[in-house]
């Protein structure tokens, strides 16, 4: 399932910091800008928020890092979650399989990240599409949710990442951010 919450500006940021666990406090304060630990405050609460609403996990949250760098939940292995953000919102997705997610700020592509990161179906579908930027966003949100899907992280041709496998993808648009999730 996935969740998003768009309103990273309007919570309380030191009430948040002491309401989460020393370790994940440190890790937020290590981000130079307040958005940056807004982000990461707002991202782990509506990861706990997933897990006690889909699975009745409640508590501090801890977390292995695997092979490619993808967190898991100690204690947990049947339980799968992603999480990303971007100015505007956090997301993240829970799921009893493996599952990536991307949500990114809708904003003007430019013509040569058009041609490095997309194959020429793909730049026909966004040059041809009524809102490109939009079209554009969509499509890169859909690669990076696989990437993370994958572990592999952008390590690889990009042109390739959505013609290699049939992936199951959700996607929500919203007049300030695409967010899609991405599962095998």
């Amino acid at each position: 399932m996935t969740y998003i919450d768009d309103q990273i500006q309007q919570f309380d940021l030191v009430a948040a910091l002491q309401a989460v666990s020393a370790e994940r406090r440190a890790y937020a304060l290590r981000y130079k800008h307040e958005l940056g630990q807004r982000q990461c405050v707002a991202a782990y609460l509506l990861l706990q928020r997933a897990l006690q609403q889909q699975y009745g996990i409640e508590g501090d949250l801890q977390f292995a890092i695997g092979e490619h760098g993808k967190p898991s939940l100690v204690g947990h292995p049947g339980i799968h979650f992603n999480i990303s953000h971007c100015r505007e919102a956090v997301a993240c997705a829970v799921s009893d399989s493996p599952v990536g997610i991307d949500i990114e700020s809708t904003r003007r592509y430019s013509p040569t990240l058009l041609d490095y990161t997309m194959n020429a179906d793909e730049r026909h579908q966004v040059t041809s599409a009524a809102r490109p930027d939009e079209a554009f966003i969509r499509l890169w949100t859909m690669k990076e949710a696989v990437l993370k899907l994958t572990g592999e992280g952008i390590s690889r041709d990009l042109h390739t990442v959505l013609t290699d496998r049939q992936y199951r993808f959700a996607t929500v648009i919203h007049p300030t951010y695409i967010c899609t999730t991405a599962q095998f």
